[in-house]
């Protein structure tokens, strides 16, 4: 098939061009304008800042003073509690260091292994015992079981003696003289005085009071319900068994011809040895008093110093340093006031800066090194009185002051940041100041 011819399409018509428009002239540049020359921004040196502080703190001498004393007392406590700890905790080894290496404690257990045995000490357990090398003295000791409702008096029975609970100790002479006692009248009872059963006794200064007893020059004397006992000595301190300063001591014989032999396992023997020579008294002891059965007696070894030792330096501890922080938190409180108060007065002093160029961390800077040298001022004389009180107390109590070089060394340094803490609200609050607000007031 043909393809038909299209039909004919009419060209477009002719456009005529646009006339020429002129191009609108230039703008003329504009003239150079010399370029404003920059502003370096102020600095505050640090010698300026220090001086700054300084004269902030002398303005007012007597309230600075009086904001630093609450550092002075947190920070020279802080000092004074740890420097007597570390005095008494030297104090307290040495002491039961010496009497843990020379004190032996026995006691009768024969019971416990065969319950028809006979007591373990023997009468002449006292002797047995001293004759071992190293035994400076011995002896058996135990308390007296009275019957209920007897008393003890300083006057007989319907004289206008007021009877007391008083404990009763059965005792030889070897128990008094290894607790090294501190008579402060009269005398100890002697063996003389065992061997004969004596009605004698020898009472604490606790004991002693509580009876009205304050002089031996009238021959006092006490009564166990109805036994009277003369008394030869009053003890005011003892080294060892500190619970004779509230008994009546009667000798060992005596007590067995009147209340009778002592309960199974009531008794005990105190020995006191040489230095050094506990560990081995303590082995032989046993062998010595009871050869046939040595298991019928137990020898105690004293408690152990370092747990006593650190019970009361722990007790110590977190009391006085709760009180130090106590005192610490007091100081930091009375820094924080003085210087919000000093920012209130100082306003116009503050708008001045800042309009003259004092930036925000200038016045901030200024307000935290005031607060810090209050701070460390405290801290500085805080911890020359706390030292002074370690030596002090050390020295009234013949003692040997410890300091530990960290504490002295740390102390001035927990002012200085109990001081910056407490500044640094104030500090804030002074930095927000806006010069015009402040130029106003």
């Amino acid at each position: 098939m043909r393809r038909r011819r299209s039909a004919n399409v009419p060209k477009a018509a002719h456009v005529p061009k646009a006339p020429n428009v002129p191009k609108a002239p230039k703008a003329p540049k504009a003239p150079n304008v010399p370029k404003a020359p920059k502003v370096s921004p102020s600095r505050l040196h640090p010698r300026d800042l220090l001086s700054e502080a300084l004269a902030g703190m002398l303005q007012r001498p007597a309230r600075s003073a009086l904001t630093a004393l609450g550092t002075v007392l947190g920070v020279g406590t802080f000092v004074a509690v740890l420097g007597l700890t570390a005095t008494t905790s030297s104090q307290i080894d040495a002491r039961f260091n010496a009497l843990t290496a020379t004190e032996v404690t026995l006691q009768d257990i024969a019971r416990e292994q065969n319950e028809f045995a006979d007591p373990a000490f023997p009468g002449d357990a006292d002797q047995r015992i001293e004759r071992l090398n190293g035994v400076r003295h011995a002896g058996v000791y135990w308390p007296v079981r009275l019957e209920p409702g007897t008393v003890v008096r300083s006057a007989p029975v319907g004289g206008g003696g007021v009877g007391e609970p008083v404990d009763v100790t059965a005792a030889s002479p070897g128990v008094l003289e290894a607790a090294v006692p501190t008579l402060a009248q009269g005398r100890i009872y002697d063996d003389y005085a065992t061997r004969t059963a004596q009605p004698v006794a020898v009472i604490g200064e606790g004991a002693a009071a509580r009876l009205g007893i304050t002089t031996l020059e009238t021959r006092p004397a006490v009564f166990i319900g109805d036994q009277p006992f003369t008394v030869t000595g009053i003890i005011a301190d003892t080294e060892r068994k500190a619970d004779l300063l509230m008994s009546v001591v009667v000798p060992r014989t005596t007590a067995e011809r009147i209340w009778g032999e002592p309960e199974a396992g009531a008794a005990s023997m105190l020995i006191a040895t040489d230095l050094g020579a506990a560990r081995q008294i303590a082995h032989e002891a046993p062998t010595a008093l009871r050869p046939d059965h040595p298991e019928y007696v137990k020898a105690v070894p004293p408690p152990d110093p370092r747990t006593l030792r650190s019970r009361v330096t722990g007790d110590l501890d977190q009391l006085f340093l709760l009180l130090a922080g106590i005192c610490l938190a007091i100081g930091a409180v009375g820094i924080a006031n003085t210087t919000l108060v000093a920012v209130l007065e100082r306003t116009a002093e503050i708008g001045l800066r800042r309009a003259l160029g004092a930036r925000r961390r200038h016045v901030s800077a200024q307000f935290l090194a005031e607060s810090g040298a209050l701070g460390a001022l405290g801290g500085l004389v805080g911890t020359s009185l706390g030292t002074v009180t370690v030596v002090c107390v050390a020295v009234a109590r013949d003692w040997t002051p410890v300091v530990h070089p960290g504490t002295v060394a740390a102390a001035p340094v927990i002012g200085l940041v109990t001081g910056v803490l407490a500044g640094l609200y104030p500090a804030w609050r002074a930095s927000g100041i806006q010069p015009v607000e402040a130029l106003r007031r």
